[in-house]
């Protein structure tokens, strides 16, 4: 059964486990990105859903998001990622793209159908590989 990590930092969206069980996924949650990459240490992920934050007073990066997305990039290189954004951060969610691509963006509000949509779209790219 793949695994399904979602990190939820702050949330304001719907719990989206019932559905990610019932398209088959094992799942597990983290409240943080430094959580989230301590938890990939033990098992890999094949799927994370997690949230850009947009932050400017980071001095070297846009969000939390970027740091996963880098160790994501370098160490699980099969792993697909689910990112969501707010529209007021899209200058800045393209602005990381353009550095780490993702493999599907969400923007909110993001609804059963449209987490439906993308978990099942990365599942016919995965067998179209």
């Amino acid at each position: 059964m793949p695994l399904l990590l979602s990190i939820i930092e702050i949330g304001g969206y719907p719990d989206f486990t019932p559905l990610y069980h019932e398209l088959g996924y094992q799942t597990q949650t983290a409240a943080s990105v430094r959580k989230a990459i301590s938890g990939m240490k033990k098992q890999a992920p094949d799927v994370i859903v997690a949230e850009f934050n947009f932050q400017s007073d980071f001095r070297d990066r846009t969000s939390n998001l970027e740091t996963l997305l880098a160790t994501v990039r370098a160490q699980y290189p099969h792993c697909k990622v689910i990112a969501l954004y707010e529209v007021e951060f899209a200058p800045a969610f393209a602005r990381l793209q353009q550095s780490y691509p993702i493999d599907w963006a969400l923007r909110f509000p993001v609804s059963h159908g449209d987490m439906r949509t993308a978990l099942t779209g990365l599942a016919q790219q995965g067998s179209s590989e």
